[in-house]
């Protein structure tokens, strides 16, 4: 008879986001939209129900509005399976009158509201990874080896483990140490079993993925006999590690991306449109929701499109399309050329006649433009004969309408962008993509 595996599921939804600003200046780091209709908390949130992970809270702190919203609008369980998505915002009580100073004390502050569910296990995950993992066989792994902490690692090469959390793991899977961003003179004690075809890479390392199963007894005892700790990697870790617990480590082989930064946000959106993704949204099974929209389907006017996604509700007149990611409801005039770009697209629709006055843009691309290597967030206005180009030696820089973060643009949300403007490199001439496909 299977055993019935009682697990409910913390995700963090991280601090300020500094990293991801400007896209975090008015949303939190999981309500970040990503691959054109979805948001960053989708990610562990579908994990989670494909994994049988039907009792999900999402702890948020910082610029929470929008993520509520979308939460809310979108995870329904009916009552015959049970469920829910619950958004546990930071706040002070007689008990904890702080705001959550790091991972491990958000979910200690969140503790109350978990002894109000059965269960035998805590999943903690993070709300800006992309990845597609079964948390089932993980649990699984976790009840198997008798573990009081399972830790989700991921082989690495040299030069990336000096960036993560590194475990020491034996033979049978245990973690026997610790270190946290290892200097890579250190690394030859760090080697640990990982597999032949991991090993060819030079992957020797592995690292953690910020991943977690607790057996609730443990949980509660760590943070007892560690009432200052904020952090699980710096603090929690290393102290159930010194105990003596059983920390397994759980090796996952599969693709998996930790998105802090805008250039790593910038890299995986446009990893989406390779032939073969490592991120795979076209599957029948590791589905990935979100909000259900009633959009009319997008429609183009002589576009030439290579390797790119296009959402719904768009309507497009570009002359071609490269290399991107267009969000829904996303309007590109007559002629213009995109390439590496990611337009998150619009939160409605304009009136017509908004469309036709011409005082000021209208939300999106106007006719003529050239745009390549940047982001447009959600309903920014650009109006007529606009270059942005982002690239190599550009300096970072910060304005009220956009932002320059390693060489990429990013035009902030509901900025406005007048005719003719001129932003990064102005000397940009791009060419129409050579190919004979028409969307």
């Amino acid at each position: 008879m299977q055993r019935t595996i009682k697990m409910i599921s913390l995700i963090l939804g991280g601090g300020q986001g500094s990293r991801l600003y400007p896209l975090t200046q008015h949303r939190s780091k999981p309500a970040v939209p990503i691959a054109g209709k979805y948001r960053l908390i989708d990610i562990p949130i579908s994990n989670c129900i494909n994994s049988g992970v039907r009792r999900i809270f999402v702890l948020t702190q910082f610029n929470s509005a929008s993520l509520n919203q979308h939460i809310k609008n979108t995870y329904h369980f009916d009552h015959f399976r049970g469920g829910f998505v619950d958004i546990l915002a930071a706040e002070q009580t007689p008990d904890s009158p702080h705001w959550f100073q790091g991972t491990a004390d958000a979910v200690k502050q969140s503790m109350r509201h978990l002894d109000n569910q059965d269960h035998d296990f805590v999943l903690i995950l993070s709300g800006d990874q992309l990845y597609q993992m079964d948390f089932k066989a993980m649990a699984e792994a976790h009840i198997r080896q008798n573990a009081d902490l399972t830790i989700a690692t991921i082989p690495v090469n040299a030069k990336d483990a000096t960036g993560f959390g590194i475990m020491k793991v034996n033979e049978d899977n245990y973690i026997e140490k610790f270190i946290e961003k290892p200097k890579s003179e250190l690394l030859p004690d760090w080697v640990s079993p990982v597999s032949k075809a991991e090993a060819k890479k030079g992957k020797n390392y592995l690292a953690s993925m910020g991943i977690y199963i607790f057996s609730k007894a443990i949980m509660k005892k760590l943070f007892a006999d560690n009432p200052s700790a904020t952090d699980f990697g710096k603090e929690i870790i290393p102290a159930a590690i010194k105990a003596g617990m059983k920390v397994a480590s759980y090796q996952y082989n599969g693709y998996w991306t930790d998105i802090g930064t805008i250039a790593s946000f910038f890299d995986a959106n446009l990893e989406l449109t390779d032939n073969i993704p490592k991120f795979n949204l076209f599957d029948n099974h590791n589905v990935v929701f979100t909000r259900g929209r009633m959009l009319a389907p997008s429609k183009f006017y002589g576009t030439r499109i290579q390797k790119s996604l296009v959402t719904e509700g768009c309507v497009i007149h570009a002359k071609s399309i490269e290399n991107s990611v267009i969000g829904i409801r996303s309007r590109i005039g007559d002629k213009s050329v995109l390439k590496n770009v990611i337009m998150m697209g619009a939160d409605y629709y304009q009136h017509l006649t908004e469309l036709i006055q011409k005082d000021v843009p209208s939300i999106g691309i106007g006719k003529n433009c050239r745009i390549e290597k940047a982001i447009l967030d959600k309903s920014c206005a650009i109006g007529d004969n606009v270059t942005i180009r982002g690239g190599e030696g550009l300096a970072d820089m910060n304005t009220e309408a956009y932002s320059i973060v390693d060489g990429i643009v990013v035009v902030k949300k509901n900025a406005v962008i007048p005719d003719g403007a001129q932003i990064g490199v102005k000397d940009v001439v791009l060419e129409p993509v050579e190919n004979t496909e028409t969307a």
